[in-house]
């Protein structure tokens, strides 16, 4: 396989189901910002970290691929008159977002009550978390713009959401693992 087509050659991409759309399109945007989230989950999965974080981030990045196919797929050739799928992609579940919640709430069980906001930092391995935080709020941003235009499945949305307060969380609970200054943010008074 080729990984050089020189369909695009002329500033447009194929959606999933063959539509072609500039690559400036807000659906490029919003697929493309997912699959650098994913990149950056990456690299929080390769640190030394816990195994068991590890194996979620990679279940994470499995589903980052569905949720960019579900952003990458043309809706009027995503399913037929009759409302079943034509393109047979998979969706996000309700329980794709309740690992996530379950995640959270173990760590959270294990963590001081947060009283402040905390800047992001301490520790390399945390800031890689706060990196694909903010990116997942982006990718989160672009998908809820998309929506306004041309709804998908709606836990495609609720699991963004869901996966920056999942990247907040570790972070917190990296910081705590890995014995790093947590510092909050307490805004200083003007002078």
């Amino acid at each position: 396989m080729k990984i050089y087509t020189k369909t695009g050659d002329k500033g447009t991409t194929a959606l999933f189901g063959g539509t072609r759309v500039p690559k400036h399109h807000i659906r490029i945007d919003s697929y493309g910002t997912v699959d650098e989230l994913n990149s950056h989950i990456g690299l929080i999965r390769d640190q030394d970290i816990n195994k068991h974080y590890q194996h979620v981030l990679m279940d994470i990045q499995d589903l980052l691929f569905t949720v960019g196919a579900v952003l990458a797929t043309d809706p009027e050739k995503a399913t037929l008159k009759n409302g079943k799928d034509r393109l047979n992609i998979n969706r996000i579940s309700e329980d794709n977002i309740a690992v996530l919640e379950r995640e959270m709430d173990t760590m959270n069980d294990a963590l001081p009550p947060m009283t402040h906001f905390v800047l992001p930092g301490g520790h390399q391995t945390v800031s890689f978390c706060h990196i694909a935080r903010c990116v997942c709020r982006r990718a989160e941003r672009l998908a809820s713009a998309l929506y306004e235009i041309e709804p998908f499945d709606e836990n495609t949305l609720k699991y963004l959401n869901r996966l920056s307060d999942y990247l907040f969380v570790l972070a917190r609970k990296l910081s705590n693992d890995l014995q790093a200054n947590e510092i909050k943010w307490v805004p200083k008074k003007n002078s």
